[in-house]
C-alpha cells in the first residue's frame, strides 16, 4: 500500500493508504458504494475507516444533512443522509470538503458509518462489524502447555492441548477443547457478539457455586474460514478468571473487558 502521512509532534497521528481491495456496500437492495480505489484511514484512537472517491458512490442516493462536526486533524465534516425509496438512514455518511493543512487529500472522498449499510463486501466475501485492519494479525496455534482455568477456587477447565490465539494488541487467549471443560458449570447466555476477524461468538455464564459470573466464556461455533482452528473450543475471560499456564498463575490483564 502507498501511504500518505500526516505527522503531529513527531508521532504518526493520521495516515491514509490506498487499498488494493474491491469494496462494495449495499443498502435497501442497492449498491451504494462500488470501489477499487478506496483510501483506508488510520487515526490514533479510532478504528480504520474507508474513504471512497465520490465517483464510486451513488450520489443520487445521498442527501445533505444539517449536521456538522469538527476534527482538529481533518477539519469540518459535513454529513449526508442515505435514501432509497421509503428507507432513510440519517447522517449515514460524511466528508471533509475542505481538509485542513496537513490532512491527507480526502476532499473528494466520502466515508460511511459501517452499521448504516445493510452489508459490506471485500471482493466477493461479506465482511462484518467494521473495516478490517490489514496490519492486525491473528494466529491460532496448537499447544501442549498445561492450561487450567479456575473460578471461585474451582477448576472449570483443565487441558494439555489448548489452542492459543495471538491477536495484535490483545492478551493471549486460551481456547479449550470442550471435552476439557466442566460444561455442567456453564450456563448458555443470550449474549452474542461479532468480530470481523473471527466471526460470531456466543457466550456462557459460569456458576461455580459462589454466584453466577455472567458472560465469562465464549465460543465461535462456526468461525470465518480464515480462523477455523477455534471452532467449538471455549475461551474464558482472563480478566475475571484465574488462569494457570504451566502451573503458574497469570496476572490478570487490563483490557476493555476488565
Amino acid at each position: 500500500m502507498k501511504g500518505l502521512v500526516h505527522r503531529s509532534n513527531g508521532a504518526e497521528a493520521l495516515r491514509v493508504e490506498e487499498s488494493p481491495r474491491w469494496l462494495r456496500g449495499r443498502f435497501a437492495g442497492e449498491w451504494v458504494v462500488d470501489s477499487r480505489r478506496a483510501l483506508l484511514m488510520f487515526e490514533n484512537g479510532h478504528l480504520p475507516v474507508y474513504y471512497f472517491p465520490l465517483a464510486d458512490v451513488r450520489g443520487d442516493l445521498l442527501e445533505p444533512s444539517e449536521r456538522r462536526t469538527a476534527c482538529p486533524r481533518k477539519g469540518e465534516a459535513a454529513y449526508l443522509s442515505l435514501r432509497v425509496g421509503d428507507r432513510v438512514e440519517p447522517d449515514a455518511a460524511w466528508r471533509y470538503e475542505h481538509p485542513i493543512e496537513g490532512c491527507p487529500d480526502i476532499g473528494d472522498h466520502v466515508a460511511f458509518y459501517w452499521k448504516a449499510l445493510d452489508s459490506w463486501w471485500e471482493e466477493d466475501d461479506q465482511v462484518f462489524v467494521h473495516a478490517r485492519d490489514p496490519y492486525k494479525r491473528i494466529d491460532v496455534q496448537r499447544s501442549s502447555r498445561h492450561v487450567r482455568i479456575e473460578v471461585d477456587g474451582q477448576t472449570i477447565a483443565d487441558s494439555g492441548r489448548p489452542l492459543l490465539l495471538f491477536e495484535t494488541g490483545l492478551p493471549t487467549r486460551y481456547y479449550i477443547p470442550r471435552a476439557d471443560v466442566r460444561l455442567d458449570l456453564l450456563r448458555p447466555s443470550e449474549t452474542r457478539t461479532s468480530c470481523p476477524y473471527k466471526g460470531d461468538a456466543s457466550y456462557f455464564s459460569v456458576d461455580a457455586g459462589a454466584g453466577l459470573h455472567e458472560d465469562l466464556a465464549w465460543t465461535y461455533k462456526a468461525p470465518i474460514p480464515e480462523c477455523p482452528k477455534i471452532e467449538q473450543a471455549i475461551c474464558f475471560h482472563d480478566e475475571h478468571a484465574d488462569v494457570y499456564v504451566g502451573g503458574t498463575l497469570l496476572e490478570r490483564p487490563t483490557t476493555p473487558w476488565s
